[in-house]
């Protein structure tokens, strides 16, 4: 098994390029990581680099509209898109290798040379608006809202990365430009190229692209968050035929050295059909269809979640079904259990790597966010040493009942009292 075998050059103006060589492939991707999410927004700006990042696709004096855009990556049979999130924005291409220079030109053009045309703002407005509205129709959706807001109260990182109404209504082009010269500088920006092509080109060829780019130092810094006392539980009352429910405990930071135990404790409680909650709420006890769990890891906190859609009258058995199985994490995990969550850790991230957009995205978001890549051998082999032992402690460390936050959308009285059943 070969690990990921990057390469890294800073440019004069600190920007970072990270390659890795994928000669067996006929493509290219090229990633633009931006280290600015929506925690780094003020109260007042709240989804403003979710608008920057609908708006650099809406036209540059070379590419006056969307349409230009979109035609000039999809003319050669190539993907392109952009994401935001609450510490990273993303701008991406994939195209076959001997159209790299296209995508790197049209990147370069969208995050230097954007109009910001007063009538697209307007446009784009309206756009994320009904974005919003759409979020909040999706129980789904806005339940996972509303567990952020319970994991992370008061903070940047318990808001919707989106914005809401009011904020989106207020911004102005004079404050989202303002924002994004503060925030898109080259020393915080990662441009990751994986696929077939050589590293010094690839370099070469960026630095004629986003080499006179302009830095500054004065880049903004997130507000930290330190855990303090909150409301455990937030029932929002609607008419939908099911209950979506999300039940929560923080969790572990990127840097945390346990992270990964966290990760593979994950895999043993709800990745996939082989898990407990699988097995045990869907299979056993038929309460859902849908059920599972996902960790998050930021650069100061993280969490646990696990998710499902019930029948109203299931909820109450459905939360302690659930919690059952976050106690049970606290005992020894059976080796044949370890062994089969680390065969496929393993084997998702090994066949995620056959594909050059998951590997500028595996290598430009540890640069972006920590300034470090893990290899995927070196990946591998921490999945590898983990121990039954590791794994108890961190779940004794973390499946705490006072811990506990849920969040419900669906016919459910606010004041139904689910708050009793949080215990572990």
């Amino acid at each position: 098994m070969s690990g990921l075998l990057h390469q890294k050059t800073t440019l004069a103006n600190g920007l970072r390029i990270v390659t890795d060589t994928m000669p067996q492939t006929h493509s290219v991707s090229v990633c633009v990581f931006l280290g600015v999410g929506s925690r780094y927004e003020s109260d007042a700006e709240a989804g403003i680099s979710h608008f920057i990042e609908h708006l650099l696709f809406k036209g540059t004096p070379r590419r006056p509209t969307s349409r230009a855009i979109s035609e000039a990556i999809e003319g050669v049979g190539g993907l392109f898109n952009g994401g935001t999130d609450k510490e990273i924005s993303l701008y991406w291409c994939k195209v076959s290798a001997d159209h790299f220079g296209l995508a790197l030109d049209v990147l370069a053009d969208m995050l230097l040379h954007s109009r910001f045309d007063p009538q697209e703002i307007e446009k784009e407005r309206q756009v994320i608006i009904e974005e919003i509205r759409m979020s909040r129709d999706s129980p789904a959706q806005r339940v996972d809202l509303l567990i952020d807001e319970l994991l992370w109260p008061d903070h940047p990182l318990g808001r919707d990365i989106a914005g809401s109404k009011e904020t989106v209504s207020q911004m102005t082009r004079d404050s989202i430009l303002d924002y994004m010269h503060r925030q898109y500088l080259p020393h915080h920006t990662v441009v990751a190229a994986a696929g077939n092509l050589e590293h010094s080109a690839a370099v070469a060829a960026i630095d004629q692209a986003l080499g006179d780019w302009h830095d500054r130092r004065d880049h903004a810094r997130y507000v930290p968050y330190r855990e303090r006392p909150a409301k455990r539980v937030r029932i929002e009352t609607k008419d939908t035929e099911q209950a979506h429910l999300s039940l929560a405990l923080p969790g572990l930071s990127l840097q945390h050295p346990q992270r990964f135990a966290l990760d593979l404790l994950n895999v043993v409680l709800g990745e996939g059909m082989g898990s407990r909650l699988f097995c045990e709420i869907r299979d056993r006890l038929g309460l859902a269809y849908s059920i599972g769990s996902y960790v998050d890891h930021f650069l100061d906190t993280g969490a646990i979640t696990v998710s499902a859609g019930v029948g109203p009258a299931n909820l109450s058995t459905a939360i302690k079904a659930i919690l059952e199985q976050l106690a049970l994490l606290r005992e020894t995990v059976p080796a044949t259990e370890l062994s089969k969550a680390k065969e496929m850790s393993k084997g998702r991230l090994l066949l995620r790597m056959e594909d050059s957009r998951s590997v500028a995205g595996w290598m430009g978001t540890q640069e972006v966010l920590t300034g470090n890549i893990l290899s995927v051998d070196q990946a591998v082999a921490i999945i590898d040493a983990i121990t039954a032992d590791e794994l108890k402690a961190v779940a004794e460390e973390l499946m705490i009942g006072d811990r506990l936050r849920l969040a419900v959308v669906g016919p459910i009285s606010q004041d139904e009292p689910l708050a009793g059943l949080l215990r572990l």
